[in-house]
């Protein structure tokens, strides 16, 4: 049955409504990034660019690393712009825009996110690369899915919900086995919680004040069995959680630029940042 015009926009260009691409401007490796800015810090590197589109805050640049055609893409901040982008990143490969209809053989695309974490052990150093095995989300997206989550991974949520205090059901998703294994195997293993903001989501207070003062110990001390939360950020649950349901390969790689517990603030971020693009690039 045909897609209604409603649900799935397309632009009178032929793109899609919010990304502004069309099937062919990508490739079915994928590199993202948050900031808009960091796509060039990427795509620099590359041999040859053939697509440069930009609207609103996705920036997209694909072109030809050592012969391999890579796209990079930016996103912007959240699990509602992760919403966003899986979806439609999956229209681009996996729906016939004339028909309108989902194609009968589907891609797999092969994601990774490369940006920026906080520590939350002190074990984890300022300017180290983490690869996230599993993403925990505390935002509300997945209440909207039908997501399917393994027996390991509803007990994780279930105590998580507990010893928050919270009334909503965290959800736990792991990421792709094939990604860690071929770009992440010397990196540091870790479980990124990802959280709905950057202040009080994360334990920070300005002068908006925080409900649980020790919120930051509680996600410190978390503990089922050998798995704990080691770093946080603002969009890898929902980017695993998407790629679950709809059958992509997912791998967020995070450059450890603050370790919450010291309180300490990398000051060669954007070398870190840029170490862990060029390890990506020759390995994916």
């Amino acid at each position: 049955m045909a897609i209604p015009a409603s649900e799935l926009i397309i632009n009178q260009n032929g793109t899609i409504y919010h990304l502004n691409l069309q099937p062919e401007h990508i490739s079915d490796t994928i590199i993202t990034v948050g900031d808009p800015d960091r796509v060039p810090m990427v795509s620099k590197y590359f041999d040859e660019i053939e697509v440069q589109i930009t609207k609103r805050e996705f920036v997209t640049h694909t072109g030809y690393y050592k012969g391999k055609r890579i796209t990079v893409i930016s996103t912007g901040m959240g699990t509602d712009n992760i919403d966003i982008l899986m979806n439609e990143l999956d229209a681009l490969v996996n729906i016939d825009f004339q028909s309108r209809e989902p194609n009968e053989e589907k891609i797999a695309l092969k994601i990774v996110r490369i940006g920026t974490s906080g520590s939350l052990q002190s074990d984890i150093p300022l300017g180290s690369h983490l690869a996230s095995h599993y993403g925990v989300g505390l935002d509300s997206l997945m209440e909207f899915y039908p997501l399917e989550q393994d027996e390991n991974e509803q007990s994780i949520s279930k105590a998580l919900q507990e010893q928050l205090g919270v009334g909503f059901r965290p959800y736990v998703v792991n990421g792709s086995k094939s990604l860690i294994e071929k770009i992440a195997f010397d990196m540091i293993p870790g479980n990124t919680l990802t959280c709905p903001g950057f202040y009080a989501p994360q334990g920070r207070v300005l002068r908006g004040g925080l409900r649980n003062p020790d919120l930051l110990q509680v996600y410190q001390d978390f503990r089922v069995c050998d798995f704990r939360l080691t770093n946080f950020e603002m969009e890898t649950a929902g980017y695993y959680a998407m790629g679950r349901l709809l059958g992509h390969e997912m791998l967020s790689l995070n450059a450890i630029v603050a370790n919450r517990i010291s309180q300490e603030f990398a000051t060669n971020a954007e070398e870190v940042i840029n170490n862990l693009i060029v390890k990506v690039l020759d390995r994916i």
